[in-house]
């Protein structure tokens, strides 16, 4: 169940310069299947010139609106997986939110995440309030998380809860604050054992910097600073089931750390609890017999 991945780590652009240069990069022989973008991508271009509500007026729109078919057209020409970024999304009662988009091969949309975490008082949308996952037939079960979201560990907990084996971080990071998100994205995928792909925007719009972390939390390609560059990478779904049963660097076991007739743990902070019986992830269809769980094991 392996995934050829590419992180675009480009500068924002417009909408004809992004369908060119996507045009241009599915050209290659070694093609990926899932291409993914930075955050703010086809908006972000001449946002400090403009006011909200200009930046709202120009580009916030439904997402079956002339931007959103354009973008399905152009996943089903090249036949690809597409996330290109985030968009401004107007809702039918006209707020405006951050949301990452995924298209699939036939140009359907398949997968809407509205920013849960948005950067505020700088980000003038409205959070969202649901977590995303949605399955690619064949591959394995993707989780949407958009920058400001990787410092939240709830976040991505819910994502793995809820079966996601690669949780894609759009961002677009122009601030020191990228060093941080490094470890924050390395060490989201070690505790939730997944998979995390992080693809910040390139120079002068933001500081790239972007990456694909295994489900060990072993960096497996990155760029090392803020140039244009496209990271191309393969993902094994496979070797999520694989470190919850034999364990990350072989002994640890996050998943499996409660048993059947273990007392609930009380979370104050939450106002909820952890349930033993409800502890483990969701299962992807797509998990060979031989990686899930022993029977017995705590699960839901």
């Amino acid at each position: 169940m392996n995934l050829r991945l590419a992180l675009v780590q480009a500068p924002a652009e417009t909408f004809e310069q992004f369908a060119e240069g996507l045009r241009w990069r599915m050209k290659s022989p070694d093609r990926a299947e899932l291409v993914v973008y930075p955050e703010a991508h086809l908006y972000s271009l001449h946002v400090p010139s403009l006011t909200e509500e200009e930046i709202h007026a120009a580009h916030a729109e439904p997402l079956d609106g002339p931007r959103g078919k354009a973008l399905g057209e152009l996943a089903r020409e090249l036949g690809i997986w597409l996330v290109p970024g985030t968009v401004l999304e107007r809702a039918a009662d006209g707020t405006v939110y951050n949301t990452a988009v995924v298209y699939d091969p036939n140009g359907d949309l398949v997968a809407r995440y509205r920013k849960i975490f948005t950067w505020r008082p700088y980000e003038p949308v409205c959070p969202g309030r649901e977590f995303v996952v949605f399955d690619m037939p064949g591959h394995g079960r993707v989780g949407l998380s958009v920058c400001y979201d990787s410092w939240y560990p709830e976040l991505t907990r819910h994502l793995a809860w809820m079966g996601a084996e690669l949780v894609i971080n759009i961002v677009q990071t122009p601030t020191a604050g990228r060093a941080q998100e490094i470890p924050l994205n390395q060490a989201n995928a070690i505790v939730n054992q997944v998979w995390v792909a992080s693809v910040n925007a390139a120079a002068p719009t933001a500081h790239g910097r972007s990456l694909l972390i295994d489900p060990e939390g072993h960096i497996q390609v990155s760029s090392p600073g803020a140039e244009e560059i496209t990271l191309l990478s393969v993902v094994d779904f496979d070797r999520v089931p694989a470190a919850r049963k034999y364990g990350t660097s072989g002994d640890s076991w996050p998943w499996d750390h409660f048993r059947p007739g273990d007392s609930p743990l009380e979370l104050p902070l939450y106002g909820g609890r952890i349930d033993p019986a409800t502890w483990r992830p969701a299962i992807s269809p797509e998990t060979p017999a031989a990686l899930r769980p022993a029977e017995g094991s705590a699960s839901r």
